[in-house]
């Protein structure tokens, strides 16, 4: 019989180190949630598995928001310490970002709670960009070995703004909020290649997060349509093959991301896969072009297969104990 006193000591362990990080969980398969919806909607699919996709995700995120909240309540200090580490503090708009997202996936079935998220999305991830740029300007304490692909979480999240910004008629916030992204995008894959190129690697728990440098033109690419009015120009076109290139890159070093032990950092491989896959049917659907067609049913097979092996590591992980241990 478990002794309680031993029981609620390991309760505790676990929930002062429960990681920020699991918000890119929520990313990852609203993402798929997504992916699914347009398959639906493209490749003639059934809507089934999107919607129970939806309710998979939001009974994810209502927990693992719990779990987050019950940390900040009982453990305030081990929360403000994640607040204020010079990596982990990118991890806290994938709360903002999942918000946003929920509101894409949710249009379907509530235009009134869409809305509700998306405003309450917009807020918390300018607030999130706000303060993260004024650390990055204002505190001596990051170094270039902080810098990582994570990066691009709280200032490119802004381009997911427009893809439920303009379904609800918001076009001017939507064009603020992907010319922040977009900007900023520039601005830190400088950086990122700066320092990948000519300082330490990555070290193997964030190679992952490499993966992170497809999302932003890939999500932009779908804003951009949307802003757009459905028009693939040469932008979007633009936008799109150099996240296809960036597909191709990370794929031709899959012994690399092989070989690396799971950690939470894996969850970087399924949003970005997501996105590609919406991309690319996007593509389809408005190129009739049957080589985009048969791209969309392998990188929609690649994106379900990476995140249900994900799920599979992670619910693991969890019984485990494996993720609730400090860095």
């Amino acid at each position: 019989m478990a002794n309680p006193a031993t029981s609620s000591s390991s309760t505790s362990s676990k929930l002062q180190h429960f990681p920020i990080a699991f918000f890119a969980m929520i990313m990852g398969t609203t993402g798929l949630t997504l992916a699914w919806q347009k398959a639906a909607e493209v490749l003639q699919l059934p809507v089934l598995v999107s919607q129970v996709l939806l309710v998979l995700v939001a009974c994810l995120f209502l927990a693992v928001s719990l779990g987050y909240v019950t940390k900040i309540l009982r453990f305030p200090e081990m929360s403000l310490k994640e607040f204020h580490h010079p990596i982990k503090i990118s991890f806290f708009p994938a709360f903002s970002i999942s918000v946003l997202l929920l509101s894409v996936a949710t249009l379907q079935v509530s235009t009134d709670l869409s809305l509700y998220l998306w405003v309450a999305g917009c807020i918390m991830h300018l607030g999130f960009t706000l303060h993260v740029i004024t650390q990055w300007i204002h505190h001596p304490k990051f170094q270039i070995q902080h810098s990582t692909p994570a990066w691009f979480i709280p200032v490119v999240g802004n381009i997911i703004v427009p893809i439920t910004g303009t379904e609800h008629g918001f076009y001017e916030i939507s064009w603020f909020f992907f010319s922040i992204g977009l900007v900023y995008w520039i601005i830190l894959k400088t950086l990122i290649f700066n320092r990948v190129l000519f300082h330490d690697p990555l070290p193997e728990k964030l190679l992952p997060t490499l993966f992170i440098l497809i999302a932003p033109p890939a999500v932009g690419f779908i804003s951009y349509t949307k802003l757009n009015g459905g028009e693939i120009d040469a932008f979007a076109r633009i936008l799109f093959y150099s996240a296809m290139f960036l597909v191709l890159l990370l794929f031709t070093q899959l012994e690399r991301f092989r070989r690396i032990p799971f950690f939470l950092s894996w969850w970087a491989y399924s949003f970005p896969l997501a996105a590609s896959s919406i991309a690319i049917q996007i593509m389809y659907q408005k190129t009739g072009d049957s080589f985009f067609e048969i791209l969309s049913w392998i990188s929609l097979t690649v994106a379900s297969l990476v995140i249900a092996l994900l799920l599979f590591k992670t619910f693991k992980a969890i019984r485990s104990g494996g993720v609730f241990k400090p860095d």
